[in-house]
């Protein structure tokens, strides 16, 4: 090839070159128009993913208020009205929720469950230490599921008009987030046989024990199978156990010996020294 040929082959590189430059520059093109469309949708998700992280920061605020009011109960002498107290705060927790769902509505959960299982995982550690304290039980994935169905308006357009129909949304919380919030539910339990115990009552904290090592043999059932989060949380649920069940050991060898008003702080300062390692064991 001559150097007159090689040169009007790169004025021809050099012009489509430049025209693919001035068409991308266009704002008609093809694939300017197809990255218009993929910013909005992206822009689209990560708005509704700040949302999600929003409401959820609200339902954890909500949902720890209601346990803290639970803890009470230890305290008082009518149980029932902090239990229907707290049972209006979960009521507008589940309102909450309610938002979540509407956020969902026709979206993939798994695409944004990050930005609200810290809330999910919250609520269920109220509503499930709500139940145990009436119910002295733990209550179910499905029980709690069974909540979380809301009724909203859906607005249609008919002709030059709009009207409203109802619409059911619900929300499923997955078996994960249940597994993790039970698992924070023992740290709240611990709390509440230590409170028992300083105001004098005997009986709770051989209750909780039996129930925590139900928990913690339930869990050992999944072990390192289960995600990663629930094996980890396996750990500060030993501990839990480890603290209540030194407690009972206490009750019912030294009970006698160490007042009643005592206790509570002979527990506290127990549970501190509790080696991470044997509670492990």
């Amino acid at each position: 090839m001559s150097k007159r040929e090689d040169e009007g082959c790169a004025r021809k590189r050099r012009t489509e070159a430049g025209q693919r430059s001035e068409d991308c520059m266009n704002p008609n093109s093809v694939v300017i128009s197809a990255f218009k469309v993929f910013q909005q949708e992206l822009d689209t998700r990560y708005d509704k993913y700040e949302r999600l992280v929003k409401i959820s920061r609200d339902v954890t605020i909500e949902s720890k208020r209601t346990i803290f009011l639970l803890h009470r109960v230890a305290s008082v002498p009518d149980v029932e009205e902090i239990l229907n107290e707290a049972e209006v705060k979960l009521d507008g927790v589940r309102q909450k929720i309610g938002q979540i769902a509407e956020e969902l509505r026709g979206e993939d959960l798994h695409q944004f469950h990050r930005a609200f299982t810290p809330g999910i995982q919250e609520y269920v550690e109220a509503v499930s230490f709500h139940h145990f304290i009436r119910h002295r039980s733990l209550i179910s994935l499905e029980e709690i599921n069974a909540r979380l169905v809301f009724i909203r308006d859906n607005n249609k357009a008919v002709g030059e008009g709009t009207f409203s129909s109802p619409c059911v949304l619900t929300f499923q919380i997955t078996p994960t987030d249940y597994l993790l919030g039970v698992a924070d539910l023992t740290g709240e339990l611990m709390r509440m046989c230590i409170s028992s115990v300083g105001n004098g009552d005997m009986d709770t904290p051989f209750q909780l024990s039996g129930f925590l090592r139900q928990i913690h043999d339930g869990f050992s059932l999944i072990g390192n199978t289960g995600p990663y989060e629930v094996s980890k949380k396996l750990h500060a649920l030993r501990q839990s156990l480890g603290k209540v069940e030194d407690a009972c050991y206490t009750l019912r060898v030294r009970g006698s010996e160490i007042p009643k008003h005592m206790l509570a702080d002979v527990f506290s300062s127990r549970a501190a020294h509790i080696d991470p390692d044997d509670a492990m064991a």
